[in-house]
């Protein structure tokens, strides 16, 4: 169950890094053929081969243009991605003086295992979640929400720091941010000629001329390109979910291996269980999360497998409990629990409870057996009279 470093793993997620690269500028230059068979079929009717041969010309020529394109957007999301994910969620990076707790668990698992540790960020919001974000060693970072740090213990919360970490060694991250960048460009594409299609491509006429005539094959050649274009928005879809689900299941057990401690991984994913929703956030930061309770099509493009099923994998292979779904307090309950523990005293008693065989009981009065009190005697301090 061991995951944590497994070599195959990592030069599989490598190997399918280079792909999906090499498949974003396939898809493109699909979206950009598609584009120019739709433009020369909505300028004027034509014979279907005359169409397709025009449009391969028009591709040819915006070739360079469509690649330069792509490059550009690919490195403007290599070098502000981490900026637009903090900008939807809103985390904000934390230093050891404000996050003790958090930075010191992710401190020494990293110390332990010789990794270079990553920028730490908390996202103020109540769901219960965690995601790791980054393309290389400088900009990897670990997010967390104040939820999830208040409603797990330090155990649980070291095992989804090391789940997370885990994401990082075996290059998860960076092929789920690619796999982003893929959709957003093909999407970007698509919803452009759409608009093309639709708000004012249908005006267009023809422009006339001897070679543009023949046996009506325009609506022909916009099918094509319609169908085209909903092929590599398709496959795009596909590229994103097609990342294997696998991941999270040598992140669990990667996490165990940091830790030692499977029942920890165990309590960690069934309070997070039915909890990680985040609001106002897409669904390409969610795929990255610990967990992702937005299912597509009845679980068959989920992007996580089901908490029972990870559960199961951690019992029977690393050992663990399970202590079944997990009811947590309610806010109000858990902000009353604080304010108890701040009243304790130097020995950890709380008011109202017991402190040790004896119960507590707050400071009482001396008791009047019924002896008259004798008044003080005169004197400087002592009261005058007449």
């Amino acid at each position: 169950m061991a995951a944590y470093g497994l070599y195959t793993h990592i030069q599989s997620n490598r190997r399918r890094s280079i792909t999906l690269l090499i498949g974003l500028f396939f898809l493109v230059y699909v979206m950009v053929y598609a584009g120019a068979l739709m433009a020369e079929a909505l300028m004027g009717d034509a014979s279907l081969d005359w169409l397709l041969w025009a449009a391969w010309r028009d591709f040819l020529y915006a070739l360079p243009w469509a690649t330069a394109g792509t490059a550009i957007w690919i490195l403007i999301a290599y070098k502000f991605h981490q900026a637009m994910i903090d900008a939807v969620t809103g985390g904000r990076e934390v230093t050891r003086m404000e996050e003790p707790r958090l930075w010191n668990l992710l401190e020494n698992m990293c110390i332990s295992r010789g990794i270079p540790m990553p920028k730490l960020k908390v996202m103020d919001d109540e769901p219960l979640n965690a995601f790791a974000t980054g393309l290389n060693e400088k900009q990897y970072s670990i997010t967390v929400t104040s939820g999830l740090v208040q409603a797990l213990n330090d155990q649980e919360l070291e095992a989804v720091l090391g789940h997370e970490l885990t994401h990082i060694r075996n290059g998860d991250v960076r092929m789920l941010v690619i796999a982003v960048i893929i959709a957003g460009v093909i999407g970007f594409v698509a919803e452009l000629v759409f608009r093309m299609l639709f708000r004012g491509g249908l005006n267009w006429r023809s422009r006339g001329g001897g070679d543009r005539r023949g046996s009506g094959g325009a609506i022909l050649a916009v099918l094509i390109a319609v169908a085209l274009i909903a092929l590599a928005w398709f496959l795009s879809l596909v590229i994103r979910f097609s990342l294997s689900r696998k991941r999270e299941f040598l992140a669990d057990a990667g996490a165990v291996e940091l830790t030692k401690n499977p029942d920890a991984m165990i309590t960690a994913l069934r309070k997070i269980e039915n909890r990680g929703e985040l609001e106002g956030v897409t669904s390409a930061v969610m795929e990255m999360c610990v967990d992702n309770p937005r299912l597509d099509f009845s679980d068959l493009l989920a992007t996580h497998p089901p908490i029972d099923a990870r559960v199961e994998a951690l019992v029977k292979f690393a050992g663990g409990h399970d202590p079944g779904p997990i009811a947590l307090p309610a806010p109000e309950e858990t902000a009353w629990e604080e304010q108890r523990e701040a009243a304790a005293g130097p020995s950890g008693d709380r008011p109202g409870e017991p402190r040790g065989d004896k119960p507590f009981l707050p400071p009482q009065p001396p008791i009047n057996m019924g002896e008259p009190t004798l008044p003080a005697p005169p004197g400087p301090w002592g009261p005058r009279r007449g």
